[in-house]
């Protein structure tokens, strides 16, 4: 057994995934498509936001023809289907500028990662835009745009090849062990030695706890009754993370009487800059 860090964590998914090869082979084996990038951005956000909210990728890359976009989700929200279709539409969207000419130039491809999965998900599933012939059933072969929601807790041994092997490793990385004689393909088992605990940085490590820390901080929220107020600032701070906005966030979280300690750890704002 190889102890590695598990990929719930997003520094982890990023470490491993904004790696080129593996990102590939990734949407090679998930959407059919031969990528030809040289980089893949982390954090990746459109200026100026597209909508009233603003929309920010952990993973995104593109070559002429496609922009793929990947995210990973640990935490469970009740908007989770419609928040990542909001995302996938917003890179729709900012390619176009004129109304000339509705076709955007990419076909966007988005690949959400649920770590945590509720019962009423699968392992796979999917948004296709194509227009269906509704009398024959058929697709028309127009629009290319596609959302893959992935949950490896859900992969069984009759999920197909080649997705079973990348979900089987996302989940079997969660307990932070994985049987590396279980894995074939090259670029998983890139993966795998990519995310091997004794290859951490402390900066790696660094961010797994504040993660840790964030998520541990919600919880005891949410078991204090403000579950409310606190998945509001909390999704608030993930999707801006500025420290004027964190700021606010602690003093609604104050004035809603949560204690002072939980806020501190939640937001990371010193309690003189927001009890005063």
């Amino acid at each position: 057994m190889q102890k590695v860090a598990s990929l719930r964590y997003e520094v982890i998914f990023k470490k491993a995934f904004c790696d080129v090869e593996v990102f590939k082979a990734f949407a090679k084996d998930f959407l059919g498509i031969d990528l030809k990038i040289d980089k893949v951005q982390t954090e990746k956000k459109f200026d100026p936001p597209i909508g009233n909210v603003d929309s920010r990728f952990d993973l995104y890359a593109e070559d002429v023809e496609n922009r793929v976009i990947v995210d990973i989700q640990h935490r469970r929200y009740e908007d989770y289907y419609e928040r990542f279709l909001h995302y996938h539409c917003a890179a729709i969207l900012e390619q176009v500028d004129t109304s000339k000419n509705y076709k955007p130039a990419l076909t966007v491809f988005t690949i959400v990662v649920s770590t945590s999965g509720t019962r009423e998900d699968c392992a796979m599933a999917e948004i296709n835009f194509d227009p269906i012939n509704l009398l024959t059933h058929e697709k028309l072969n127009k629009i290319h745009h596609r959302v893959l929601y992935l949950s490896p807790k859900h992969v069984t041994e009759n999920t197909p090849e080649p997705y079973r092997e990348w979900l089987k490793l996302i989940q079997d990385s969660l307990d932070e062990q994985v049987d590396e004689t279980s894995y074939h393909k090259t670029e998983v088992l890139k993966v795998v030695n990519l995310i091997k605990t004794d290859g951490l940085t402390p900066q790696d490590r660094a961010r797994m706890k504040d993660e840790y820390s964030q998520e541990d901080a919600f919880r005891k929220a949410k078991d204090e009754g403000f579950s409310s107020g606190v998945e509001k600032g909390l999704q608030l701070g993930e999707e801006r993370g500025r420290e004027a906005e964190r700021l606010e966030i602690a003093k609604n979280l104050f004035a809603q009487g949560l204690a002072i300690e939980l806020i501190e750890q939640a937001t990371g704002i010193h309690r003189s800059l927001f009890n005063s």
